[in-house]
This record gives C-alpha cells, sequence and structure tokens, in this order.
C-alpha cells in the first residue's frame, strides 16, 4: 500500500509541507464538481425540456428523485472513502462524473432508443426514468463523491490550521461556483448544451490524470503529519482543534452534538435551496420584478465571501457551537425575511439572511465531522451527514410550493423554517465535542490522528 501511495512520487520528499498541494488540488477536485452542483445543472434545464419533451414540472421531480436517490446510497459510499481513501474515490468521481455528462448530451438518443425496445410505453415516462437515472449519477458522484473526497482529504492534512485551510478553499469555490454559469453559457452558446456537457467531460476525465497523480490519502501514510512541523508547538488555538478520539458511525449517532449540527445542516439546505428555487415567485408575490430578485445574489455573495473567510480562520480559534448559532441565525432571518417580504428594508435583511447562511454552511459541514469525531471514521460520518444534507436540499423547494399550493403564499413555510431555526440555535448553546467514548466501547487506538484528545 505504500509502495502505491507514493507513485509517481513520495509527498515526504516534496520541497515543502504537500499539504498545501493537497489543499490545492482539493479545492480543484471542489470546483469540479460544479457540474453535479445545482448551480451547474440549472443551466441546462431549459434545454432539457426543449429535448426531451417533459414539463418543467416533471423535469424538477426528475431531479428530486436522482437527488433523494443519490442521498439514500451517500452513507454507504463514505464507507468507501474510509476503505480506499481520497485518491481512489476521488479517481473514480472524476472519471465516473465525466462517462455521465457524455450519458446525459445522449439522453434525447437514449430516450429515443429505449421507446424503441418498448414502443407500447408513451415517450414521457421513458424520457422521464433515462434523466432521473442521469440526475441520479451526476449528483452522486459530482455533489456527493467528488465534494466528499476532495472535501475530506483536505480535512485529514490540517488539524489546528484547519480553520485557515477552510477558508482558503471556500472563498475560491464561492468564487469558481458563482461564474461557472457564465462559463457554461458560453460553452452552450459556441457549440451547443450537448456539446457543452462533452467538453467538461474532456475537463473532468484531465482532472481524474490529476487527482491520480497528485491527490494523497492520510499524511502518516507518508511519515508526514497534519498541518506539517512543529506548528502544534508554535501556534496558539483552541483546546477544541486538538486531535479528536476516533468515533465510529454508530457512537457518533449516539452523541447530542451528531444530531443537532446535523440537523442545522439540513435546515440551512431546505432553507437555502427553498428560496433560492423559487426566488422569482417569491419576489413576485411581494410585487417584484425578476430582475430585483436575482440582484440579490451578489451582495449575498459578498456578505456570504466575507463572512466564510472570517468565519473560517476563527474557527480555529473558538468552539464550533458559536458557528452553528451563527448559521441558525442566518437561516432564521432568511426564513422570516421570506415569510414577511415587502419592498425596503426588508429585502436588505434577506440579503443578510441569505449571505450568513450561504457563508457558515460550508464552514459547519467541513470543519465539525473531523475535529468532533477524530479522522478514522471520517468517510462514514461526514457521508451520513452529507446524506441528509442533500436530502434536505431535495425536499426544501418541494416543500415551500406545496405550502404556497396549500395558503397561497410562502409565509406559512418561512415562519415554520424561523422556529425551527430558533429552537435548534437555543439547543445548539449546549452542543459541545463529545467526550471520548467509554472505555467499554472505544475504538480501537487511534494510529491516524497525530496528538491526545484533549476535551475543552
Amino acid at each position: 500500500m505504500k509502495r502505491i501511495q507514493d507513485v509517481p512520487f513520495n509527498p515526504a520528499r516534496w520541497p515543502f509541507f504537500y499539504g498545501w498541494m493537497i489543499l490545492g488540488t482539493g479545492t480543484l477536485g471542489m470546483l469540479m464538481s460544479v457540474p453535479g452542483q445545482t448551480v451547474g445543472v440549472s443551466v441546462f434545464t431549459d434545454f432539457l425540456i426543449k429535448a426531451l419533451g417533459l414539463s418543467r414540472s416533471s423535469l424538477s421531480l426528475a431531479y428530486l428523485v436522482g437527488t433523494v436517490g443519490s442521498a439514500l446510497v451517500l452513507s454507504t459510499a463514505g464507507r468507501l472513502y474510509d476503505r480506499r481513501g481520497a485518491r481512489a474515490v476521488g479517481v473514480a468521481a472524476g472519471a465516473g462524473l465525466a462517462l455521465t455528462l457524455v450519458g446525459l448530451s445522449f439522453s434525447p438518443a437514449a430516450a429515443r432508443a429505449v421507446r424503441g425496445l418498448l414502443p407500447g410505453i408513451p415517450a414521457a415516462p421513458i424520457a422521464f426514468v433515462v434523466i432521473s437515472v442521469g440526475f441520479f449519477l451526476v449528483r452522486f458522484l459530482g455533489q456527493g463523491m467528488l465534494t466528499l473526497s476532495s472535501r475530506n482529504m483536505v480535512m485529514e492534512w490540517f488539524e489546528k490550521r484547519r480553520g485557515m485551510a477552510n477558508a482558503v478553499m471556500g472563498v475560491s469555490i464561492s468564487f469558481g461556483f458563482s461564474y461557472s454559469p457564465r462559463v457554461f453559457n458560453a460553452l452552450i452558446d459556441r457549440g451547443g448544451w450537448q456539446h457543452a456537457w462533452r467538453v467538461l467531460a474532456a475537463v473532468l476525465a484531465g482532472f481524474a490524470v490529476i487527482a491520480f497523480l497528485l491527490y494523497r490519502d492520510k499524511p502518516e501514510d507518508h511519515g508526514l503529519v497534519p498541518d506539517g512541523g512543529n506548528v502544534r508547538a508554535k501556534r496558539r488555538t483552541h483546546p477544541e482543534t486538538a486531535a479528536a478520539a476516533d468515533f465510529t458511525l454508530r457512537q457518533a449517532l449516539r452523541t447530542y452534538s451528531f444530531w443537532i449540527f446535523a440537523l442545522s445542516l439540513v435546515l440551512a439546505g431546505m432553507v437555502i435551496t427553498a428560496f433560492t428555487f423559487h426566488i422569482v415567485s417569491i419576489f413576485g408575490d411581494a410585487d417584484m420584478s425578476r430582475a430585483r430578485a436575482v440582484a440579490v445574489f451578489f451582495p449575498a455573495s459578498i456578505v456570504a465571501v466575507i463572512l466564510q473567510f472570517t468565519g473560517s480562520w476563527a474557527s480555529d480559534y473558538i468552539r464550533l457551537k458559536w458557528m452553528a448559532v451563527t448559521l441558525l441565525a442566518g437561516v432564521a432571518v432568511l426564513a422570516a425575511s421570506v415569510a414577511w417580504l415587502t419592498p425596503g428594508p426588508v429585502v436588505l435583511v434577506l440579503i443578510l439572511g441569505q449571505g450568513m447562511t450561504q457563508g457558515m454552511i460550508g464552514i459547519v459541514s467541513n470543519v465539525t465531522w473531523p475535529r468532533f469525531f477524530g479522522r478514522r471514521h471520517l468517510g462514514a460520518i461526514s457521508g451520513l451527514a452529507t446524506a441528509m444534507t442533500v436530502g434536505g436540499t431535495a425536499l426544501g423547494p418541494f416543500f415551500f410550493s406545496l405550502v404556497r399550493d396549500i395558503t397561497g403564499g410562502y409565509a406559512g413555510a418561512g415562519i415554520t423554517s424561523a422556529l425551527l431555526s430558533g429552537a435548534l440555535l437555543l439547543a445548539a448553546l449546549r452542543a459541545e465535542r463529545p467526550p471520548a467514548p467509554e472505555s467499554g466501547d472505544r475504538p480501537e487506538k487511534n494510529t491516524q490522528s497525530s496528538g491526545h484528545y484533549d476535551e475543552p
């Protein structure tokens, strides 16, 4: 195994701490997941509706089916990360996503071919099944495995500098995700939507090669330690940032903090996705134009980037429960603003809540699991948390639209979400890092995390 890890070179012989290379390539891997993220898929929806002959609601339902399906298997897939490591999973996810995009580019032809084999079935149900499978694969490989492997790899190479690494990664991803629709649209304008997906597939195939060359699993596999050098002796940090005891998934599920942080991410994912999905309708109900609705994204992204950078840096020095509290406060502000949206100052409050939610969700989802539960079973634990969050992002738009269908507006959904945020915020005040498992329930001795468990 060690020989395989050192191909084509040994990171221990790198002229500087290899964690910085991991940070760069891990960030690249996160950016390569954009075709599997909602922001990337949304660019192609109108073209798919026309090419497949589906209604907008049918395509949205197919996206929901694919997203929920990917969420159901992500926890199991996280265990694959624990067994095979970031390198193998990252390469497989990159190559698999490339093949999936090629397949999606041929989805109309695939639907016609299946209908030719099953002439008695109408075209619409066949197209629905074909695109649902495509959405499942693109969400599982992109938003799921490629994101999970790249993010967890970076978090494993940093311990006391984990917040700083997350700040660099988060800011880069925020700008990259916000700019990617322009790139995708330029590709579509140049050669069509199918051409765009094939070009992106070629880029992902190249990334898979980069991941094979540069991705590495744990620093200990190469005789290195997280952060590099003697940083623990030189850098003042909060005691909570010391290496955590390694929990199994079952042990993590027994802790209070796992459920508070996981449910906070689920609720944040539900609200921010529902708001983004229905933003034009939300602003329309408040007698504001589509242009006014879309205009909130830029100032909100500025708030998010500033908060993500400063919050990630601060997370090296303070307890994570304050990050969860800030996230939930942002969710409450956003949800309440949706409930009582009117032209004027409320829009500014909404922008603040949107920026707070977007900025803090990445910090809480990235930093929490290795700090609280160690690195040995990080894939299984973060995989389940990610699956729950993905499920929330799938259900949020449906919940908001259902409330609007029943009540005629979004106020009920906003008020309900704000009340849930407030309840979770109060619960988060008690969400400390869990103590090490009892001696009779303790996992085998940690041989992968450096340092000793230090309960603050």
